[in-house]
């Protein structure tokens, strides 16, 4: 679908296209040995305006919740989120572009071992404030408190200065910050798995929402996010499949 003038003006209001920028989830986005922001979306976010033959501008955030609430109040065009539907009251998701894991982790001498011992009125699980984890959990988890760090990256920190029980996060993130503290294991399986998409504001129109669910299914066809996952070194995440 290339794009008419009419969708190149409702991703572009202030006359640049504005990419919302996570750098709270290293599958999606980090800095670069240049401290500029690197990675699966940013590569997405300029194929994008190079698409739509617009000016790119990043947004950048150091958290999902700040992320999503930038193109929620339009102060960005388009971002890249976790579906889920309270986010989805405001903004219009794509099909998912990368599936990544949600996994629990303890301290090494926890008696926890499994998914299902976690939520008990007894336990105290932290999370990043805002993330896919966090609105999925406040969602399920009917007994165990939820405990919110500032940040997804902040979360193994707020954990052991917390001494809680439970530390909830992207899988990645949690075996990367558990090498450096210690004493640290993830348990035996994912509770839940993440479809990262990209999302632009509802008020935008159908027509830029389809644009753009069509530029996705075109970067997942292409192999272009294949070989940016495997450009930035990710492991552990998957191109999620062709819709």
């Amino acid at each position: 679908m290339p794009p008419t003038s009419a969708i190149r003006s409702a991703f572009t209001p202030t006359g640049k296209l504005r990419a919302s920028i996570n750098l709270g989830n290293p599958i999606l986005a980090g800095k670069d040995a240049d401290g500029q922001p690197a990675g699966v979306s940013v590569d997405l976010a300029r194929a994008l305006a190079l698409e739509l033959g617009v000016t790119l501008e990043l947004v950048v955030f150091d958290a999902a919740g700040k992320s999503v609430d930038a193109v929620a109040a339009e102060q960005a065009d388009f971002g890249f989120f976790a579906i889920d539907p309270v986010r989805g009251q405001q903004i219009a998701f794509t099909a998912p572009y990368v599936l990544i894991e949600g996994y629990y982790l303890v301290k090494d001498e926890s008696p926890l071992r499994s998914n299902d011992e976690v939520d008990r009125v007894e336990h105290r699980v932290v999370v990043g404030k805002g993330s896919a984890y966090d609105l999925y959990l406040t969602r399920e988890l009917k007994h165990a408190a939820i405990l919110r760090a500032p940040t997804s990256p902040a979360v193994v920190q707020h954990f052991l200065q917390e001494g809680a029980d439970v530390a909830a996060g992207v899988k990645q993130q949690l075996e990367r910050d558990a090498a450096a503290a210690g004493g640290l294991r993830l348990l035996n399986e994912r509770f839940m798995v993440i479809r990262q998409a990209m999302g632009t504001p509802k008020s935008r129109g159908p027509e830029a929402a389809a644009f753009l669910a069509a530029f996705v299914e075109k970067m997942k066809a292409s192999g272009f996010v294949a070989a940016a996952l495997e450009r930035h070194g990710i492991s552990g995440a998957s191109v999620a499949p062709a819709q």
